[in-house]
């Protein structure tokens, strides 16, 4: 779809804001916990050598040792020279929900600058997935700050096919797309009708995996007391509340507890952000305590 030059300059404006505003936290993160904070930047096979009596006899490589007449070698490793982390961002219809100055989206675009400026500050590779109840786009990880910009452009000025969630779908073509371990990013507000947990421990399995949730402060509390009904973004189900909003908290706060129980059993580090909180003073402390607890 072709946007009018008055989107475009809105759209670059906002990225340049974006830019702006994540460029001394990205010189903190990255100085600091940035690198310290994943399971590990994985190792890649170099070459075979030898055997010695220093090295250790599960590393021999038999196939290479029998070619060999008998005399043993071993598989020699080195360690990745960059990162790979992928964000992958849930772009159905509730996603453009806020009830003041930013909405979950716009909160999303903010920590992907941050992360995707990370990234790139540290020479690592970035790639972006959206996703609705299908894959929607996908752009492979690369480095450099140009493509940076493009993933933030991306995930701000994208428009969604379909309005609903299907985080399942997005989890089981994740493997697919990115064959070394990696880091993968999931943002969401977690919503969704299937059972998308026995994907997020195999996908947990293979890549390091942080979910990371965006709520809306009117989805922990609802202020307003007088009778209500409520509307589904993604299904268009209007739901009456009959005058007891106590009910419609119920509800949300019981879909933030399944989410946090469900990356819980997932053993996956869960991050949540309110919309127009502060994302770099949240990411930073998720850091921090990641990497207090990887020391331990």
């Amino acid at each position: 779809m072709k946007r009018s030059a008055m989107q475009n300059s809105d759209l670059a404006a906002r990225i340049r804001r974006l830019e702006i505003a994540t460029d001394r936290a990205v010189e903190e993160i990255s100085a600091g916990t940035y690198r310290s904070v994943f399971r590990g930047r994985g190792i890649e096979f170099d070459e075979v050598r030898e055997y010695t009596e220093l090295d250790d006899v599960r590393d021999i490589d038999w196939n290479v040792t029998a070619r060999n007449g008998g005399k043993a070698y071993v598989k020699k490793y080195v360690e990745e020279r960059e990162l790979r982390i992928l964000l992958a961002v849930d772009v159905s219809a509730s996603g453009r929900f806020g009830s003041g100055k930013y909405s979950k989206r716009q909160s999303a675009a903010e920590l992907a600058a941050l992360l995707a400026f990370c990234a790139g500050r540290n020479g690592d590779r970035v790639g972006l997935l959206m996703f609705s109840d299908s894959i929607e786009l996908y752009v492979p990880p690369r480095a450099g700050r140009t493509h940076a910009l493009r993933l933030i452009r991306e995930i701000l000025a994208f428009e969604s096919r379909s309005p609903r969630t299907d985080i399942g779908c997005a989890l089981r073509e994740i493997p697919n797309l990115l064959k070394r371990r990696g880091v993968v990013f999931l943002f969401s507000d977690l919503i969704d009708d299937r059972d998308f947990e026995c994907d997020l421990k195999i996908l947990n399995r293979r890549h390091d995996v942080v979910a990371v949730r965006f709520f809306d402060a009117l989805e922990r509390s609802w202020q307003c007391r007088l009778p209500l009904t409520v509307e589904d973004s993604e299904s268009g189900e209007v739901i009456d509340f009959s005058g007891n909003a106590k009910n419609l908290d119920f509800e949300l706060g019981s879909a933030a507890e399944k989410s946090r129980e469900v990356c819980r059993r997932s053993k996956v580090d869960l991050l949540e952000i309110a919309t127009g909180s502060d994302v770099v003073k949240s990411l930073i402390e998720f850091f921090r305590k990641r990497k207090k607890r990887l020391a331990r």
